[in-house]
């Protein structure tokens, strides 16, 4: 646990710059998006569907996010979904005082600091479990993978996206060279046809799309 809680501080300390790119707003951001990411901004927009597909207009169930990072993307959206009861979840500290600041003025909204790979909810507990660039991070997925679908409902939707191996060579050769070395990515990592299989598996039915390097997936239980 001392070494997953060290790059959660590190990934904490990179908060301000990864604000900047995942939401396409300032000019070094939008400069990574383009040129590591092959995300033009049509491209960019596609990836924001892509991530918030299997999320309904007015839904109004509960949901668990995790890891919510800084709430960057989320929290405007929760905005529209003022009928939903919301768990934001998190390792790292300086995330959750992140997303806790973005979401100033959402009352529908909780924050826990956990582990993925030991969420502190019963099973079931959720009928949507959303995840945006998560499993690419986590340390232990066998045991996200498995934490993620035992909170969900049967019936419920786990959904979101990750950054998946062999579809970019340019994005594969910064995930290795830059994010690994930061701490900031966890190999493995699944491709298209093995996060396919697994959720296959796993999820009564299962969708899969990819923006470039990034795959979004919309699972039933």
């Amino acid at each position: 646990m001392d070494k997953v809680g060290e790059a959660y501080r590190r990934v904490g300390r990179w908060s301000k710059l990864y604000d900047g790119m995942i939401s396409n707003s300032s000019l070094l951001g939008r400069l990574a998006m383009k040129y590591f990411w092959r995300l033009s901004d049509e491209k960019y927009e596609e990836f924001i569907r892509q991530a918030f597909t299997g999320v309904p207009d007015g839904f109004d169930g509960r949901l668990l996010e995790v890891p919510v990072g800084t709430g960057v993307l989320t929290m405007p959206r929760y905005k529209n979904l003022s009928g939903a009861s919301i768990v934001c979840a998190d390792f790292s500290e300086a995330m959750l005082d992140s997303a806790r600041s973005n979401a100033q003025g959402l009352s529908n909204v909780e924050f826990v600091r956990c582990d993925v790979g030991r969420l502190p909810f019963k099973d079931e507990s959720f009928d949507h479990v959303l995840s945006i660039n998560g499993f690419h991070v986590f340390e232990d997925k066998e045991a996200a993978y498995d934490e993620t679908r035992r909170v969900l409902k049967v019936g419920g939707t786990m959904s979101g996206c990750m950054y998946v191996k062999g579809l970019n060579s340019r994005t594969d050769f910064f995930v290795e060279k830059f994010c690994e070395r930061h701490g900031l990515f966890t190999p493995p990592y699944e491709t298209l046809t093995t996060l396919s299989e697994r959720l296959k598996g796993m999820y009564s039915s299962v969708e899969i799309t990819h923006v470039e390097a990034f795959a979004g997936f919309v699972c039933k239980k």
